[in-house]
């Protein structure tokens, strides 16, 4: 799992560096669709890292509220077990 983030994260810094590229490019060249590609590369440099921020939180909290799942059958189990042995006393 720590190398599949690795990954990811080393792509997500080369998709970022590119973006900042294409950018400066669009900025310095003079054409008739420089203007709205550079206006994409902004909004992009934007837009990208926060859906990744936002995907890494949703995940996190999925990840938590599972596991607060699993203790809490957990729990119930235990509870029901000692109500079946305090029931056959």
């Amino acid at each position: 799992m720590k190398k599949v983030k690795q990954i990811l994260a080393i792509l997500g810094i080369v998709v970022l560096l590119s973006l900042y590229v294409i950018t400066l490019v669009c900025a310095i060249v003079d054409n008739s669709n420089t203007m709205r590609m550079f206006q994409a590369s902004i909004v992009a440099s934007f837009i990208i890292p926060v859906l990744i921020w936002a995907y890494g939180f949703i995940y996190r909290l999925i990840k938590k509220s599972s596991k607060d799942a699993e203790e809490a059958a957990k729990k119930n189990k235990e509870s029901l077990k000692e109500k079946a042995n305090l029931s056959t006393k």
